[in-house]
């Protein structure tokens, strides 16, 4: 009894054996842009935050003793997360939602030139002046001049990161404000809780879109979040020092 050979072309393919990882591409894609339109949606909020203060200035015709650096720091760190998600491919949502930053903080940045004294103006002046249009411009110029490519989306997500990190030296201060006047009065529940939102949904979202640029300054506002929620657990019904304290370090908006 002879016994005929099995075609090899009737064979099933080999990759058939194993799942098709590709289908869990479009799931993945479509995963991280759920998450990134739920970031957007939280990050408009935390540019919308000062809009009571704001509120204030121009009810009184004051900025009173409002500092404007919290805002014009702010401005420049959306104009180059914006710069960020325009140069590099597939990140318009971190476009979409610094542009709109963008927008809020030129208005907060208008007003308070608008209403602040004489002194306060020129110094809110000069500040735009160097971080606003001479950093800015300087970034701009030299990544599209000097760089291109992948070197030159490294250089903004680089620059990004750091000014971020650098920014959370307010929340740093919050804290250590907490501890040493057992208070929360000059940490509000709201701003640690979106911190810690805020940061923990763009982290994830950047773990999602393997980004270390976007993962790592959010990574740390979400570290801050929880530890600023942890210390509002154990200092909220602690009683108010007396001490003097600076609140412009503390949040965008409140008095220096």
């Amino acid at each position: 009894m002879s016994s005929t050979p099995t075609s090899l072309s009737k064979l099933p393919p080999l990759s058939s054996s194993f799942p098709n990882t590709e289908s869990y591409i479009p799931k993945m894609e479509g995963l991280s842009f759920f998450v990134g339109v739920i970031g957007n949606v939280i990050s408009v909020l935390v540019f919308l935050s000062p809009v009571g203060t704001f509120w204030r200035i121009v009810k009184h015709g004051s900025t009173e003793d409002f500092s404007s650096l919290p805002y014009v720091c702010t401005l420049l760190n959306s104009s180059l997360w914006t710069y960020y998600g325009i140069t590099k491919p597939g990140a318009y949502l971190v476009a979409t939602v610094n542009g709109f930053g963008i927008l809020a903080e030129a208005i907060y940045v208008v007003l308070f030139l608008i209403y602040a004294p004489r002194k306060m103006r020129v110094k809110t002046g000069i500040l735009v002046g160097i971080l606003d249009v001479g950093i800015l411009s300087a970034a701009v110029l030299v990544t599209r001049l000097a760089l291109e490519g992948e070197s030159r989306i490294d250089a903004i997500g680089f620059m990004c990161a750091a000014l971020n990190i650098i920014m959370y030296g307010s929340p740093l201060a919050a804290m250590k404000t907490v501890v040493t006047s057992k208070s929360v009065e000059y940490m509000p529940f709201f701003l640690s809780f979106f911190l810690f939102l805020n940061g923990g949904v763009w982290a994830f979202y950047a773990f999602l879109e393997q980004d270390i640029f976007l993962g790592v300054p959010n990574g740390i506002g979400f570290l801050l979040g929880t530890a600023q929620l942890i210390l509002y657990a154990i200092y909220n019904k602690a009683r108010p020092s007396n001490n003097s304290i600076s609140q412009g370090l503390l949040e965008q908006g409140f008095p220096k």
